[in-house]
């Protein structure tokens, strides 16, 4: 049996807070280091945010013996709507803009929201898209307490 080839990933979450709280929980560091890495740590002072179109942002997820880089460039940014960023690591080739992420947030009128994440590119093989969805999954659920301590 073959399995088709995966071209990115595609997660969506129905978060208990208000749509502006979750694109803050994106867009400002304090609240983004806090749940971005999942249960890794992400030293604020790492973290480096130009929220706007053209803007470039960067942290560094500290894992006990090694440190991982992500950076990218915000392409669009309509409050408190929708997202749309590059994303690279250390491993991605230096001449490729990296994988693109949006996520759209929808208010859903009880103070919830839906949060649709799509991450797009080619970069990736299969596998290092099933893993990165799993990575994902725990940052998002990381999102989710951050949300309700807030």
């Amino acid at each position: 049996m073959t399995e088709s080839a995966r071209e990115g990933i595609d997660i969506t979450r129905v978060l208990d807070a208000p749509r502006e709280g979750v694109f803050e929980a994106w867009t400002t560091p304090e609240h983004f280091a806090a749940w971005y890495g999942g249960d890794a740590e992400v030293p604020l002072d790492r973290v480096s945010m130009d929220v706007r179109p053209g803007g470039a942002w960067s942290l560094v997820i500290v894992v006990p013996g090694t440190e991982m880089p992500f950076h990218g460039v915000y392409r669009e940014v309509v409050a408190p709507e929708r997202l749309a960023f590059t994303l690279k690591d250390a491993t991605a080739p230096a001449d490729t803009e990296g994988e693109t992420v949006t996520v759209t947030f929808t208010d859903r009128g009880d103070k919830s929201t839906e949060m649709v994440f799509t991450q797009r590119g080619g970069n990736l093989t299969a596998e290092q898209y099933a893993a990165a969805e799993d990575g994902w999954d725990a940052f998002f659920d990381a999102l989710v307490t951050r949300l309700a301590s807030l």
